[in-house]
């Protein structure tokens, strides 16, 4: 049975403070990012592991006024009404076939995941936020990135940015812009085998 969630950003053990710092904002300051920081999230990403270094990811994104109302569109709209402030929207793409056979690649989307969480620390030791989002219309989005509909996996949508006054959000979005809790390690890892219900 699982333990009640801690109120607490506090680690049980000791950590590089870098995992602890990192959340998902939804209060973004619209000041442009430079070329130069938006592209070391991409080259942090690059370095992610994968299996067979496939390097199945693909980051589509969108920092002009026109492209990021169009990627918006294929928000939800509670997503929407803060993301949409955002300087950079982008979307994590899984490629799932090898490019070296054509099989099917079942680690594509494990794989999709390291490079995104290589974006977001290094966003963060930018100075930079990245929330990820799910609430998005998949049918949309291929729409609205030209994704082909077969061999590709759009895993979710990203808004990217420095932060800002948590005032300026919606007040029912502002009153959840808070960092989250975890479960406790005791309901994570387990050693010798998997537990029971």
């Amino acid at each position: 049975m699982s333990s009640p969630l801690s109120n607490s950003r506090t680690p049980e053990v000791d950590i590089d403070p870098m995992f602890t710092d990192r959340w998902s904002p939804r209060s973004f300051a619209p000041e442009p990012l430079s070329e130069e920081e938006l592209q070391s999230l991409f080259e942090a990403a690059r370095w992610a592991p994968s299996c067979y270094n496939e390097q199945p990811w693909l980051f589509v994104y969108a920092v002009s006024e026109g492209d990021r109302q169009r990627f918006a569109t294929a928000l939800v709209e509670q997503n929407r009404l803060w993301a949409s402030r955002a300087p950079v929207l982008l979307f994590v793409v899984a490629r799932l076939a090898f490019a070296r056979n054509g099989k099917a690649n079942r680690h594509a989307i494990f794989d999709a995941g390291a490079a995104w969480m290589s974006l977001a620390l290094q966003a963060r030791k930018r100075g930079l936020y990245a929330h990820a989002m799910a609430g998005f219309s998949v049918e949309r989005a291929h729409e609205v990135l030209a994704v082909p509909r077969q061999g590709y996996e759009i895993m979710a949508a990203v808004a990217l940015g420095r932060r800002d006054d948590p005032a300026l959000l919606p007040a029912t979005v502002a009153a959840i812009e808070a960092p989250n809790s975890r479960r406790p390690l005791v309901d994570v890892a387990f050693a010798g085998r998997f537990p029971a219900d």
